[in-house]
């Protein structure tokens, strides 16, 4: 993508460990600062249920919409890099216990399928705590490729599990 031009994106971040939500709150002022990136908007900071395994803390989730000029998968890696600045450990658990996951939900309207990244992101139109936080940062008619408006697919969610904690 060219350096002068820019497109809206929307990141989802969480953390259920070392403070989550010192981590959340560290990560979305970090979002900030990142070259080529500007940070739009965020949510409110939300309490969830943990995926997969119970036995670990619940997490704090937001999602964050930033205009880059960067291309998704240049902007995957300063995620993953940030992500390693936060001492994220990727084991072979899944949905295990993590210091900040940062998911690219959405770039532009655009879907992309790579060996690296799926965008949208495959589940999180089955995630509340993907869906509610989005829906207070982006426009209700927010198209989300293959998976429908965002409008449409808010009733489908069970807001069981999750609360919001501040704004």
């Amino acid at each position: 993508m060219s350096k002068d031009r820019s497109l809206t994106v929307y990141v989802g971040l969480g953390s259920n460990m070392d403070n989550p939500r010192r981590q959340v709150e560290t990560a979305l002022q970090e979002l900030g600062a990142l070259r080529h990136n500007t940070l739009l908007k965020h949510s409110s900071l939300y309490r969830t249920r943990p995926l997969g395994p119970q036995n670990q803390p619940y997490f704090i989730n937001a999602v964050a919409s930033l205009a880059t000029s960067l291309d998704a998968e240049a902007l995957l890696d300063q995620l993953q890099a940030l992500e390693q600045a936060h001492r994220r450990e990727r084991t072979s658990l899944r949905w295990g216990p993590r210091t900040l996951d940062l998911d690219l939900l959405l770039y532009g309207g655009m879907s992309i399928d790579t060996p690296r990244l799926s965008v949208p992101h495959p589940e999180m139109t089955k995630r509340a705590f993907v869906l509610l936080p989005l829906s207070e940062i982006a426009p209700p008619d927010l198209e989300i490729p293959g998976m429908g408006r965002l409008r449409d697919l808010l009733p489908n969610l069970s807001g069981e599990g999750i609360e919001r904690v501040d704004r």
